[in-house]
């Protein structure tokens, strides 16, 4: 059995803002409330980037359109003791998704990692 740092991407969605760093604020601020209500503090909440596609620059992933923005956010978990990265993945949208209902979740890295020494 191995350990593995399982990333994932939601997408989140912030009605009645104007500001992109608005969005990103209370996107953010929304999922790691949910998340610690369900006692999930470990899971890592960071906005996601993406790839400009003319020039391939990394930028913010958010995006307002009538007040309403979409926030790409990167959600980082570790899952310990997983046979494997499948079964990490599993394991990783099964803890984040229980907490966040109506999210949609993907995801997009699985890194095994090295055991701790005790």
């Amino acid at each position: 059995m191995s350990n593995y740092l399982v990333a994932m991407e939601a997408a989140w969605l912030v009605r009645d803002v104007e500001d992109i760093d608005d969005a990103i604020g209370v996107a953010v601020s929304s999922a790691g409330k949910r998340l610690n209500q369900k006692n999930k503090e470990y899971v890592e909440v960071e906005v996601g980037v993406t790839g400009c596609p003319a020039c391939g620059e990394p930028f913010d992933s958010a995006y307002i359109a009538a007040n309403t923005a979409l926030v790409g956010l990167l959600l980082e978990i570790n899952i310990f003791n997983a046979d494997g990265e499948e079964h990490a993945a599993r394991i990783a949208k099964s803890e984040v998704g229980g907490a966040l209902r109506d999210v949609p979740l993907e995801v997009i890295e699985v890194i095994e990692t090295e055991p701790d020494d005790e």
